[in-house]
């Protein structure tokens, strides 16, 4: 019995090339997972989390702006899990046209996580999960940025493996299955993911993020559309009607639990010490997420307040900050063109949210300045550092 539990997840073989790869078995668990009260109490937790959060979405003044900013934070975090060391500072200067205080390249890998978040929420919506939606959307994520020439938009067709940098395929830590077993791994995920059944969506989220990275498709990327799948899947099934839930913050924090757990899955088919992990991670960011929300509320009327205490309360000064919740990095010809009045407006408007402390400028220059709405780039950027 202890060896069927071990074999659970599925078999390490030996290879021609003298190691051994993981070939994992398919989905659903055999045997099934098991639901002990500590599980199930996770389980309830986590749902009525993530409920309470499709909630508060509602109630937001511009939920898609608080959306779109949220979009960003999680692509990243979960980019800094693969090492990127970009900040969202870098990224909303990238987007204002700015030269980025970061790594261009580094920059250019969170904005197509972004793009490849979108794409692949229109189309999970329009159509059933498949390997070629899985295919384009790593073509969106990797296109012009360090993976680009590893097999764009393709499944591996070499032996890849995970490890220290520089490690061989012996001196590994895991070694995902060879590329003839790819085509059956996915074709089985694929299936499981657009099967209805009686399994708890966020446990069948949880064994689809755990099988996609074990088969590792990809050359490049697998971290990073694995947990794009995450939000995919709940998307698909409606556990969730906008991306608003990221696993990433938790993920980050936890990475040491978060790799071992997986290894562990591999290692003994424990199963439900991974689905637990994930739970818990998805009752966290829900929790964090709301927070965030009643953050944003409140910002917004303490900046009103702000204006009427000061008496700045001109139509546009009001304005304008409803455009700083969807343009955190702007400049006074944005301004005057947002609101069709003269640059000296502009200019006052702007020196005026400068002395209330609402704007920071950024560039140190004479001219050309670009202001940054620091308060709410704060809050929002709060585990990315």
């Amino acid at each position: 019995m202890e060896n069927a539990l071990s074999e659970r997840a599925g078999v390490f073989v030996q290879q021609p090339g003298g190691f051994k790869a993981f070939i994992p078995k398919p989905l659903p668990p055999d045997p099934a997972i098991r639901y002990d009260d500590e599980l199930q109490a996770l389980l309830s937790k986590a749902d009525r989390a993530i409920a309470r959060l499709d909630g508060i979405v509602t109630v937001l003044p511009n939920p898609e702006l608080f959306i779109a900013m949220y979009v960003k934070k999680e692509a990243l975090l979960s980019s800094q899990i693969e090492g990127t060391e970009a900040s969202l500072e870098g990224v909303l200067e990238f987007e204002a046209d700015m030269k980025p205080r970061d790594d261009i390249k580094q920059v250019k890998e969170v904005v197509n996580y972004i793009k490849a978040l979108e794409y692949g929420i229109k189309h999970i919506r329009a159509a059933r999960a498949n390997a070629q939606l899985f295919r384009e959307i790593h073509r969106v994520l990797i296109h012009g940025t360090r993976g680009s020439k590893k097999a764009l938009g393709e499944f591996r067709r070499t032996q890849n493996w995970i490890g220290p940098a520089g490690a061989n395929v012996f001196e590994a830590h895991f070694v995902p299955p060879p590329p003839d077993q790819i085509l059956r791994g996915m074709a089985n995920l694929e299936e499981f993911f657009n099967r209805e059944n009686s399994m708890p969506p966020l446990v069948k989220a949880a064994l689809i993020h755990a099988q996609f990275e074990t088969i590792h498709p990809f050359v490049d990327g697998n971290g990073r559309i694995g947990r794009l799948l995450i939000t995919f899947f709940l998307i698909a099934h409606r556990i969730l009607e906008r991306p608003l839930l990221y696993l990433s913050y938790f993920l980050k924090r936890n990475r040491t639990d978060y790799y071992d757990l997986l290894m562990n899955v591999r290692l003994n088919g424990d199963w439900e010490s991974w689905v637990k992990f994930f739970l818990k991670g998805i009752h966290e960011v829900s929790l964090e997420a709301g927070e965030t929300a009643g953050l944003m509320i409140k910002l917004k009327q303490d900046m009103i307040d702000r204006l009427y205490t000061n008496h700045f309360s001109s139509i546009y000064a009001v304005k304008l900050i409803d455009v700083l919740f969807a343009k955190p990095i702007i400049d006074v010809k944005a301004i005057t063109e947002e609101f069709k009045i003269s640059k000296e407006s502009g200019n006052e408007i702007v020196k005026r949210f400068e002395q209330l402390g609402i704007l920071r400028e950024l560039t140190g220059k004479q001219r050309y300045k670009k202001y940054l709405f620091h308060e709410y780039t704060t809050i929002i950027s709060r585990g990315t550092h």
